[in-house]
């Protein structure tokens, strides 16, 4: 039996005339900006972060994308994990919630195309469970970044600090004073009395600098950084 063709259906090698094709406006400005962003971020993998991009994009929301290229980052030739611009990204999409679900931070990490098993590990260390305190969290992001301490802290404020790149990278005191306890406290081997010493040794500086303090006023204080941060070798 021989098929009938319905001479009203084109035949699948039509071809179609410039005229035919209705391009969107706005598409080759998504593609522009989606080609910007994945040069700049240097996704681990390609089609998970696109996927994460587009989602963002389509429900308005902050991109998966780093403000710059890591050059360290890709010229390595192995994946490192977390990156300070990462950790940037993750704050950003995440630190308006405050307190995070742990799906909600678990799939911003996925959209990352970052390792589980450091997630994992951050999770285990910082003792969460279904709710997320984001700036727990976070500081648990920069001693996985930081070898010791106050290196951690310095990542904070190049990471938060609203300065331009390059520039002092100041943070409020009062963030300082809560990642810095947080950590302090979460290593377990530091006196409470050495914290307190240490944040009052630095009023007087954050005083003339309007509540603000920066790397410089703190990272070279040995004398206040006795222990590494331990988080830092249990997240990797």
């Amino acid at each position: 039996m021989t098929a009938e063709i319905n001479p009203a259906m084109p035949l699948p090698d039509t071809m179609y005339c410039a005229q035919q094709i209705n391009i969107p406006p706005q598409l080759p400005d998504i593609l522009k900006n989606f080609t910007k962003a994945a040069i700049r971020t240097q996704p681990k993998d390609l089609l998970l972060w696109s996927a994460a991009y587009f989602r963002a994009l389509s429900e308005g929301e902050c991109l998966p994308v780093k403000d710059r290229l890591e050059m360290n980052v890709a010229t390595q030739k192995t994946d490192t994990g977390l990156t300070p611009g990462l950790l940037k990204i993750l704050n950003k999409q995440l630190s308006p919630m405050q307190t995070c679900r742990k799906e909600e931070v678990e799939k911003k990490w996925r959209g990352l195309c970052l390792p589980m098993d450091q997630f994992e590990a951050l999770l285990s260390l910082g003792g969460f469970s279904s709710d997320i305190d984001w700036m727990g969290f976070f500081a648990l992001g920069c001693s996985a970044l930081g070898g010791t301490l106050l290196s951690s802290l310095k990542f904070a404020c190049e990471i938060l600090t609203e300065d331009e790149e390059g520039g002092p990278a100041r943070i409020p005191f009062n963030t300082f004073v809560k990642l810095y306890t947080y950590l302090a406290q979460l290593d377990g081997d530091m006196p409470q009395d050495h914290i307190d010493n240490f944040l009052n040794s630095l009023q007087a500086q954050v005083e003339l600098q309007d509540g603000m303090i920066k790397p410089l006023d703190f990272i070279h204080r040995d004398d206040m950084d006795l222990t590494p941060a331990r988080a830092a070798s249990r997240a990797e």
